[in-house]
């Protein structure tokens, strides 16, 4: 009758006759930087970490934002579920790894968590943090009995990030992060689109109302579009 999703892991077109019934109240939805313990009392943050460290990451989001923004760190690529991942960041593997905070809050590891990342330093994936339940579209009776579990603020703001990852054209392997942020009946959305290699980086911002949060969206998508965002994510899709 129904399932339970990351909405950052659900395409923004859905197969006919699905539909997305309720949004959760978002969690956090920044990433996390983890240290190795050795590291961390020396090096406590992203900013610090000395030319050369280790960071890990499967994210080409991620990717594309820590060699546009830190060249001087050796990124190389992270596999496995989080357990894992930890597994081979304490066995010295990596000197840092950088996973969701919400992830790691849900399965337990928030106590692992050395630095949540502001999403000025590092955009977020669209709808990271929050939770989706996928229902046939025409069940009307499941869908009145989710109603409650659904937060406006949220919906609107995951409306507007998977618009512009819509309009876009693009998917979460595609170095394309958002985050929009509801105050009110306001809503802000930054967005940006790079290139693998971090060399290019195009970000962008847009104010409007949370009531109209899918044109922001496409809106937002436009601007980024004007300064060339279609020419990477083409090239990446080739």
């Amino acid at each position: 009758d129904l399932a339970v999703h990351s909405l950052k892991d659900l395409p923004t077109q859905l197969p006919a006759g699905l539909a997305i019934a309720v949004i959760t109240e978002r969690e956090d939805a920044r990433d996390a930087l983890v240290l190795r313990e050795a590291v961390t009392s020396v090096f406590p943050s992203l900013d610090t970490l000395p030319a050369g460290a280790v960071v890990g990451t499967s994210s080409p989001r991620r990717l594309a934002q820590l060699k546009h923004f830190h060249p001087h760190l050796r990124i190389k690529e992270l596999r496995g579920n989080v357990d894992t991942r930890l597994r081979k960041l304490d066995a010295g593997e990596y000197d840092a790894i950088i996973l969701a905070v919400a992830g790691l809050s849900r399965l337990g590891f928030a106590h692992r968590i050395s630095e949540r990342i502001q999403p000025g330093k590092m955009l977020p994936a669209v709808g990271q943090g929050a939770l989706a339940i996928e229902i046939r579209a025409d069940d009307a009776g499941v869908h009145d009995f989710l109603a409650p579990l659904d937060h406006g603020p949220t919906r609107a703001a995951c409306t507007a990030e998977r618009a512009l990852l819509r309009a876009l054209g693009g998917g979460c392997q595609l170095p394309i992060a958002a985050h929009a942020v509801v105050r009110e009946e306001h809503l802000k959305l930054d967005g940006l689109v790079a290139a693998p290699s971090g060399e290019t980086l195009i970000r962008e911002a847009i104010k409007g109302k949370a009531s109209e949060a899918a044109q922001l969206g496409e809106a937002l998508a436009g601007r980024l579009i004007e300064r060339g965002a279609n020419s990477l994510i083409a090239g990446l899709i080739i």
